[in-house]
């Protein structure tokens, strides 16, 4: 029945493409923008003019979602990112038009190509949180599920990447400078967010996320902090040129860059501010489209009925006592009451194990930011206290679970106090916090806690990113079904002993390898060869996934092949990416090593045709939609325990690239899919690292091992260069001598390192069987359907949501 529907949608949709329609329509918005013949318009003029095109397309149907949905449940999903990255290929993509409409481009003498690298990822995310939040929303909408996103428009994102002198420098990332041509500008659904101090407009952008050929337009809602008066005149006229635009300054900042650095205090109290801002917006907009809509008499006897917010992590947390807030003191519902009413709202998930990605908030923080918060924050603590104390509780028995410890705000605590339900986002990970993290949560409401592992559209990922892989899937099963169910490449292994097919792979990526190594090229300056092993490791850059056993092994490896030129070995290219928090010093230490040994390594003649080092400069979604199709080798390399899941390792495998990683997060459930033999496990697992916690020594390592000592010496030796700065020397310690009450490798990456060194020999020694090395990559993609973000929001939608 699905497939007939889909069939029908699609026959629908080139119905309704009409081609000199679209050619009239594009025609006239590119002159009414610019006022300018066909001829004298420019890439930035045809793409706006795109633009408007497509959305004359989307807007009915969006409409028409809006009016439907209007008195139905939704989930609402709030999260502090959302990595949508490029909106116009994706858009037409989903609208099942991306080949007609570069057809049509291309009569009228269009680079469809220049067009669509003119638009700037939007800059609304970091990492795999916010890809991951991007991810459900083309999923619930290809689904028809019905979700409300509501998150941050940042002026200026996280930062724009550059590289100078092997350093990071953050710029901003401007991705609006140009006008955005996806959002529509809300106006009149304005809301006032009151803080202690200040109080601001927060203006709604909305984006429409479509689903996949079948009409379901969602909505995901920006907020962007603005000020009631912009520009106070009677300060200008008296010189004071400064303070006539402050209140506009000091709103704008609140919306203006995503995580500003909290290593001083102002830093902190402006991140609260943002969460603050966006949670206010979005609860006070719940709560007036309830009031319009469904209940008349104002009891919110049916809130939780039709409303179910999905915290995504801990950034939105302090939802729950802004719900609690308004309820109460603008609508009068009484305290008791309102706390049962968002008891029922509110679901939770959980994206790490890291105790200082856990968020409390100091107390006098809290009371800068938002004072009735922390009034009803304070009184669910106390509430709860009284509770555990008739039970029988001791006060150092209810410790743990104290929302309000020493003065400061555990905000992970309010959620699991709060919440209906409590996720994790991959089965070691869910694991983890019912045996560590939250033991104490667990042990007293086990009912809450439920495991979601993470997924990944291949809409984006394979679809779109990778065109000559998806068409070569849609020939060997014989339809396009998979697009929309994602299990079905499993017939793809029909063809694993079929030497024609697996010569097919090879020659897609190795055609993937060569955009990509053309691209490096004209992006980084750096010539590498399509010939080679392409090993890539693209994350944001954390201590956890440790990038620097992989820069370790690197420098080790260049060592042998000096020592010894004509040793047996597959020639490798070795890609990173990422990006480190600006107050991050180690993480840019290891941004300023991966660079120092690319430096010396591609300038040595004498084994630049065995091995070339990369950093990709300023990674975002565009570089990976070029990078995944071509990995030969997925690096997943984080302390085991560590990562939560990881989605990058999901982007990779659906590419067919092979997973080199340590048992943990969703790696787990890669190689229980794919098969341990067809990728590359190595390293401790979670209980061996536990059990040696305590006594573990580096040293030990360090001193008996050759290898690592080469490596780790090699920062302080003077064969790399830090320019002064002491990076390598912070590596070099925080490998070898404990400092300020922090072990030594903390990370185990000395311990893991011999193994990962082995079995790196191993890749390079099978790679050569190009045959079985296509077998396993065919494998890897044959078995990618699980990972999913299709199958996880349904989960979420019939276990959490109950949509």
């Amino acid at each position: 029945m699905k497939k007939i529907i889909y069939k029908k949608i699609k026959k629908y949709r080139r119905e309704k493409m009409n081609k000199n329609k679209f050619m009239e329509s594009y025609i006239e918005n590119l002159q009414r923008i610019t006022l300018k013949n066909f001829a004298e318009t420019s890439d930035k003029d045809r793409y706006f003019a795109l633009c408007d095109t497509i959305m004359e397309l989307i807007n009915q149907e969006w409409r028409n979602c809006k009016n439907r949905t209007r008195r139905s449940r939704k989930a609402y999903y709030f999260s502090a990112e959302f990595l949508v990255g490029r909106s116009l290929g994706n858009n037409l993509i989903n609208l099942g038009i991306y080949d007609e409409v570069k057809e049509i481009l291309s009569e009228i003498d269009i680079d469809f190509e220049s067009i669509e690298n003119f638009e700037d990822d939007a800059a609304l995310g970091n990492g795999g949180l916010g890809r991951l939040a991007a991810c459900f929303m083309d999923s619930a909408a290809t689904q028809k599920l019905d979700m409300y996103g509501y998150g941050v428009r940042y002026r200026e994102g996280l930062f724009k990447q550059k590289i100078e002198n092997g350093f990071q420098v953050e710029g901003g990332d401007h991705w609006i400078k140009d006008g955005d041509g996806w959002s529509i500008r809300v106006e009149s659904d304005s809301k006032i967010v009151k803080f202690r101090d200040q109080t601001v407009k927060a203006v709604p952008y909305d984006m429409p996320m479509l689903g996949f050929e079948n009409e379901q337009v969602n909505t995901l809602r920006l907020w962007q902090a603005e000020p009631f008066e912009e520009f106070d005149f009677s300060y200008f006229n008296n010189f004071q040129y400064d303070k006539a635009v402050e209140e506009k300054n000091r709103a704008e900042d609140i919306t203006r860059v995503l995580y500003p650095n909290d290593m001083q205090r102002e830093g902190r109290v402006l991140r609260l501010k943002q969460q603050y801002f966006f949670c206010s917006a979005s609860i006070q907009d719940m709560v007036s489209k309830y009031k319009r809509y469904f209940d008349h008499d104002l009891q919110f006897e049916d809130f939780s009925k039709y409303h179910i917010i999905q915290l995504n992590d801990t950034h939105p947390i302090i939802a729950i006592p802004e719900l609690i807030r308004v309820l109460v003191d603008e609508n009068g519902i009484e305290f008791k009451r309102a706390v049962e009413i968002t008891k029922n709202t509110f679901a939770f998930t959980n994206h790490t194990v890291l105790q200082e990605a856990l968020e409390s908030w100091p107390k006098d923080i809290m009371l800068e930011v938002c004072p009735r918060c922390f009034e009803i924050i304070k009184k669910l603590n106390e509430n709860l206290v009284k509770e555990f104390k008739e039970k029988g509780l001791s006060e150092e028995a209810i410790d743990p679970y104290r929302i309000i410890r020493f003065d400061q705000v555990r905000m992970a605590n309010l959620a699991i106090v709060m919440s209906k339900s409590v996720n994790g986002v991959a089965k070691l990970h869910t694991q983890i916090l019912k045996d560590d993290t939250f033991k104490n949560w667990y042990k007293l409401m086990p009912e809450k806690f439920n495991n979601k592992t993470n997924g990944i559209t291949p809409r984006r990922w394979l679809v779109y990113s990778n065109i000559k892989l998806s068409n070569f899937i849609t020939e060997k099963l014989g339809s396009d079904d998979w697009k929309y169910d994602l299990t079905k490449l499993k017939g793809l292994e029909k063809y694993l002993d079929d030497e024609k097919t697996l010569e097919e792979i090879n020659q897609i990526k190795f055609e993937n390898k060569k955009d990509l190594a053309k691209y490096i090229l004209e992006n980084e300056g750096i010539s590498i060869n399509p010939n080679s092993i392409f090993d890539i490791q693209v994350k944001r850059i954390h201590e956890y996934k440790r990038q620097h056993l992989n820069l370790l092994h690197i420098i080790n490896l260049y060592h042998k092949l000096k020592k010894n030129p004509d040793m047996d070995f597959y020639p490798t290219t070795f890609i990173l990416g990422g990006k480190a928090a600006p107050g991050y010093f180690r993480a840019k230490a290891i941004i300023k090593l991966a660079n120092e040994i690319a430096r010396v390594i591609n300038n040595d003649e004498e084994v630049n045709d065995k091995i070339k080092v990369v950093f990709v400069n300023n990674y975002r979604v565009s570089y990976g939609e070029k990078l995944f199709p071509a990995a030969d080798i997925s690096e997943q390399i984080s302390t085991a325990g560590k990562e939560a899941s990881g989605t990058g390792n999901m982007k990779f495998m659906l590419n067919g690239a092979l997973t080199l990683g340590t048992y943990d997060g969703a790696n787990i459930e890669i190689f229980e899919n794919a098969g341990v033999e067809n990728n590359y496990l190595f390293g401790a697992k979670v209980e061996e690292l536990n059990e040696i916690y305590d006594s573990y020594n580096p040293k030990e390592f360090y001193y008996k091992n050759e290898d690592i000592k080469d490596a780790v010496d090699t920062l302080l030796s003077g064969e790399l260069n830090d320019n002064d700065s002491y990076m390598f020397l912070d590596i070099y310690n925080c490998l070898i001598n404990p400092q300020g009450g922090e072990k030594a490798d903390t990370y185990f990456v000395l311990k893991d390192f011999e193994d990962y060194k082995k079995t790196h020999e191993k890749i390079n020694k099978e790679y050569s069987d190009r045959l079985t090395w296509a077998r396993k990559s065919l494998k890897n993609i044959a078995n990618a359907g699980y990972f999913s973000s299709d199958r996880t929001i349904l989960e979420y939608a019939k276990d959490i949501w109950k949509l």
